[in-house]
């Protein structure tokens, strides 16, 4: 029979659908195990071959996870609020929850193409109103602790659009919807007060088992920081220019001030004759968004106002700059600029002209000594490049000769002293601005009342359903379509029952994507957010996978949402996910990211057709390293597309499969089983489908063999990367009951002992052979074999060999 992959696919994908192999049980007695991927966002363009990696990923540790024994829960839903719905809903005149509803079904039909077991009893959806009514309980909540608040605030404004856009929906400086340049524009917006967490976000990473670099991207988001503030007066003007440092013990070296454009005292700064200069810079700076002019690497641009400060330490002048790398949020929106000891610094100061000054040298062995920095104190010369580290201070006044330690701590106490400075600890986090002026979206449940101000809706009265409009474009005011809807809008005021408006902003869409972890939990309650013995027996998610990209902002805002969950004790655990994991993008064959403009996207649809499921799933695994980007490979595909055949055609051969195998396969067989279940432990995909092509290679050869229960145990290995033609070969070998009900094999020690050994040769300690020899061979034996293989007689030359050492098992080494 000829290996039909399509055909064989649909076969057990109908079987399956009927038997719920996949369902998780609450409070099973197995131990349980919660692995969660990242739902996706359904788009029109269905699924792509990068979802397909991380889904194909995680069924291959849940399947293997069932098997060995744990009750696991692999769910799945959809996260369909938010701009890229909607913005297809205004280019396609198809009202968003049509296409929801419909690419729902897509993603749906696709993922089960794929074999994909997930628990789909607990689907969930972001956009249902039974799901969202809990997502504005949350925000209720948050509302009533004080954590969310309204607040002016600059944000990224399309002209084009007439709408407000989130940092991440503005690439390049551009609307992601419309590709016009956007501007800044001060808007009133509801925020959450994720700050007050940012101890907890950084300190409680030591409680979990994040990749480094994930725990990395946190910690750095955040930024905590202890330093210094200390204030720098500004002759003729009552206010003074307040700055946070780090290095404090840098602060002789400074030689120049740079301001955020959006700075309170730019306009008192600038003088007449820059004022030209200083609004044009002004009005660019607000065409970037704040990754671009963060970016480390980009050049620094500034623009002198014409105004001088004084370094407290020395009174020195200081001219005053504006630089839009500095964001006004952070420090104060003032940076001092100190050439000498940092790299940002040094490369304005060496564009701009400005002084380098060092002040801090290594305490010894230094090339740039104290004198040869004193010379310097005053020279535009780039003096080497910028010195960064700790070290001892020259050209510092009365603090010269101290460690940069030392310094720290007294120039902090003399700036306390004067009561010009203070210690403070600074964070590069910012309140979450959490309003859209968007149409699809949660509903945020306030009402505003003039008496009362802003009211949150009775629970009771939860969901605040949005509702159904034919209009759902941007208006020409800037506030969310909902503000039209005469009827929906205006309202009673609960507390006073006087005229009240509703809340017209809705959430963005991390809003949904913040719990959708505890729903899966109990997607059906319907008195709370989710039962708590249910959420004490799953929780916490043993591993969520993701995309490398959602590591920083999704999952540090579902980690704030879960800590005061945790607060008001709504969840009895104070982080989400034990483990974080992330693999690497699929890149296209041309190694450029997939694009429909570059015409090179892999459509798993396709790939389906022309090479099954089973293909895909395998290949997406083999293809590299999981953590890390690959190109797809149409060779790679073929490669793992003929292994499958290959095995279907080893368990086609009678003489493959006898009562009696041979000891060498079955030993090969058991250091498989080895090889898989710890590669699969640590997510070492690539080197587990490597190991079955090896065994399948071996398994091949001439007198090669399995018994019937060997062949059996190969399956089962195999079954969790591709399901089908596992389960179909399972059956041919007479077996009724689903290859997933079985159990994980263990790899038995002694029948995975070789007898044999590879026996290295030297010649005067130099490798020079390889053998394969029994493990019983003699001494004799051993030199007597040595010295006949062609490969030592044409090292020898002829020579006869002084000494022949033998250390047993391992290597024999010829002295010549």
């Amino acid at each position: 029979m000829k290996y039909n992959p399509q055909k064989i696919e649909k076969k057990w994908q109908k079987k399956w659908a009927g038997q719920k192999l996949a369902q998780a049980e609450d409070f099973a007695e197995k131990p349980k195990k919660y692995i969660l991927v990242e739902f996706p966002y359904p788009s029109g363009d269905g699924l792509h071959v990068g979802h397909v990696r991380g889904y194909a990923a995680l069924d291959v540790l849940s399947r293997q996870q069932r098997m060995a024994g744990f009750n696991v829960l692999y769910p799945m839903g959809w996260d369909a609020f938010g701009l890229p719905t909607e913005n297809y809903a205004i280019k396609t005149g198809i009202h968003p929850r049509e296409v929801t509803d419909k690419n729902i079904k897509v993603f749906k039909k696709q993922m089960d193409a794929l074999g994909l077991s997930f628990d789909w009893s607990r689907e969930i959806d972001t956009t249902d109103p039974k799901y969202y009514k809990w997502t504005q309980w949350i925000f209720l909540q948050l509302f009533k602790k004080e954590l969310a608040y309204q607040s002016e605030m600059p944000i990224n404004w399309c002209p084009s659009c007439k709408i407000g856009l989130a940092n991440e929906e503005v690439i390049s400086g551009k609307c992601e919807r419309c590709n016009s340049q956007t501007e800044k524009r001060n808007i009133k917006q509801w925020v959450l007060r994720i700050t007050k967490y940012a101890d907890r976000l950084i300190d409680d990473l030591a409680k979990t088992d994040y990749l480094e670099k994930i725990k990395t991207q946190q910690i750095n988001w955040i930024g905590r920081s202890s330093g210094t503030s200390f204030n720098f007066k500004v002759p003729g003007l009552k206010k003074d220019i307040k700055v946070f440092t780090t290095r404090v013990d840098t602060s002789f070296g400074i030689t120049a001030m740079v301001l955020a454009p959006e700075h309170p005292l730019v306009k008192d700064l600038t003088k007449p004759s820059e004022k030209e200069k200083v609004d044009k810079y002004i009005e660019e700076a607000k065409k970037k968004s704040e990754f671009e002019r963060t970016q480390l690497e980009k050049e620094k641009t500034g623009v002198m106002t014409g105004s001088f400060c004084l370094n407290p330490f020395n009174n020195e002048k200081v001219p005053v700059w504006i630089g839009d790398y500095v964001i006004a949020s952070y420090g104060g929106g003032a940076v001092m600029v100190v050439p000498a000891h940092d790299k940002r610094d040094y490369a304005f100061a060496k564009k701009f002209g400005l002084k380098i000054r060092e002040v801090v040298v290594k305490e010894k062995g230094s090339a740039r000594n104290a004198s040869q920095a004193s010379k310097l104190a005053c020279s535009h010369s780039d003096a080497g490049g910028a010195y960064v580290d700790y070290g001892k201070l020259v050209n510092s006044g009365q603090f010269d000769g101290l460690s940069s330690g030392q310094a720290i701590e007294k120039m902090t106490d003399w700036l306390i002293k004067k009561k010009l400075g203070q210690k403070t600890i600074q964070y590069k986090l910012r309140d979450w601005i959490f309003s859209r002026q968007h149409y699809w979206g949660e509903p945020i449940p306030i009402i505003h009342c003039q008496k009362c101000g802003a009211v949150p809706v009775d629970e009771k009265d939860l969901p605040v359903e949005l509702p159904y409009v034919e209009k759902y474009e941007p208006t020409d005011t800037g506030e969310s379509p909902l503000a039209k809807i005469k009827d929906w809008v205006e309202v009673k005021c609960p507390k006073c029952n006087s005229k009240a408006k509703r809340e017209t902003d809705t959430m963005p869409n991390w809003a949904g994507s913040s719990w959708y972890f505890l729903r899966y939990i109990d997607p059906k309650n319907d008195k709370a957010l989710a039962d708590q013995k249910k959420l004490k027996h799953w929780l916490p998610v043993d591993l969520y996978n993701g995309g490398m990209e959602h590591t920083t902002l999704h999952l540090l805002y579902s980690r704030f949402w879960h800590k005061f969950l945790y607060d008001i004790k709504a969840v009895p655990t104070e982080e989400p996910y034990q483990k974080r994991y992330s693999h690497g993008i699929v890149l296209a064959e041309d190694g450029r990211k997939m694009s429909k403009s570059f015409s090179n996207v892999i459509n798993p649809d396709e790939v389906v057709k022309s090479h099954g499921a089973d293909s895909l799933r395998l290949y997406e695994m083999f293809m590299g390293p999981y953590d890390q980007a690959i190109n797809w490979s149409t060779k790679g595909l073929e490669g793992c597309a003929r292994f499958l055949n290959r095995v279907w055609q080893l368990f086609d051969k009678k003489e493959k499969i006898l009562e009696k195998p041979d000891k060498e396969t079955q030993a090969k067989l058991h250091q498989l089983i080895k090889k898989i279940t710890g590669d699969i432990s640590e997510m070492k995909f690539n080197t587990a489908v490597a190991a079955f092509m090896e065994f399948s290679n071996f398994w091949a050869e001439e007198k090669r063999a399995l018994s019937k229960k060997d062949a059996g145990i190969f399956l089962t290995l195999l079954a969790p990367f591709v399901p089908h033609i596992s389960e179909e070969l399972w059956e041919k070998l007479g077996n009724k009951e689903s290859i997933f009900l079985q159990k994980w094999p263990k790899s038995d020690q002694a029948a995975a002992a070789e007898d044999t050994f590879i026996l290295v040769v030297q010649i005067n300690g130099k490798v020079r052979d390889k053998i394969e020899v029994k493990k019983d061979i003699s001494e004799e034996q051993v030199k007597k074999l040595v010295l006949e293989q062609e490969k030592i007689k044409k090292w020898l030359e002829n020579k006869e060999p002084k000494k022949i050492i033998y250390i047993e098992g391992r290597i024999v080494n010829i002295v010549i």
